[in-house]
């Protein structure tokens, strides 16, 4: 049997005979099945025709694969002397990215923002036997079950060294951002995904529920967003691809995207 994984949000399911019928995660208002009709592949034919780079995204480890795979996100490595922490996942995992991810001193566990980027986070889990953290509120868009998923529940997980998992909602009910106080040497950071999506003008950042078929979010959903992180002191944001990043003033550029996003909402831009 094989795991399929769906082509179009590259999300890994349950190991089965054939193909599943539909992915539910695409048929979703916040994703879409693709143009020319439901399409699946194996970690197997990924692996032939793709592979990983791994090199700094401002400070930090970003793993990526080329060509591009479904959303095109990649992860990010925090290296950590407790422990190292790998946010967000990618559907392609191969024997040489396990090796270079072991030689920057492995995992301790993994976190991931939103069901978008569950990818193939079971394989990741155990290549390294480490847990998967998920907000409880998105169980149901697991398609593959495993003893090696944890779900949280709250609105907030410490994790180690300050490190804090934050639910903010909006994208998803379980939207996950991680708080990393020593990011931004000392000045702190948010690795967002994308519930807090960094703009192509990187001094701000937006919010959808859908970003693929542009349904904004309401206004009391962004002060909702806004108030989780408010706790945090925070100087950086890590988007979901490679150099989408607000490096500076970011908590500052959080409030004024919020502030600019509920107006266009009232057409007082």
């Amino acid at each position: 049997m094989d795991a399929y994984i769906c082509a179009t949000c590259g999300v890994q399911h349950e190991p089965s005979d054939e193909p599943p019928d539909h992915c539910v995660i695409c048929e979703d208002e916040r994703q879409y099945v693709g143009w020319s009709g439901q399409r699946w592949t194996t970690l197997e034919e990924l692996r032939a025709g793709h592979r990983n780079e791994i090199h700094d995204d401002l400070g930090l480890t970003g793993i990526g694969t080329k060509p591009a795979v479904a959303i095109g996100q990649r992860a990010l490595l925090v290296q950590s002397s407790a422990g190292n922490l790998l946010w967000d996942c990618i559907t392609v995992i191969d024997d040489a990215t396990v090796d270079a991810v072991r030689k920057l001193g492995g995992l301790r566990a993994i976190a991931i923002s939103h069901p978008h980027y569950y990818s193939c986070m079971v394989v990741w889990a155990k290549a390294f036997d480490v847990p998967v953290y998920l907000h409880a509120a998105d169980r149901r868009w697991v398609m593959r079950p495993d003893a090696k998923i944890e779900h949280w529940s709250g609105e907030t997980k410490e994790l180690w060294d300050g490190m804090t998992l934050i639910r903010v909602g909006g994208h998803f009910d379980g939207g996950t951002v991680m708080h990393w106080p020593g990011g931004a040497e000392g000045r702190g950071a948010l690795l967002a995904g994308d519930l807090l999506q960094v703009a192509q003008d990187r001094r701000w950042v937006s919010f959808m529920y859908s970003y693929p078929n542009y349904i904004p979010l309401p206004a009391s959903e962004i002060d909702r967003i806004v108030a989780s992180i408010e706790p945090f002191a925070f100087d950086r944001i890590y988007g979901a691809w490679w150099d989408r990043n607000v490096a500076s003033d970011a908590s500052a550029a959080v409030h004024r995207s919020a502030e600019r996003y509920k107006k266009a909402l009232t057409r007082r831009l």
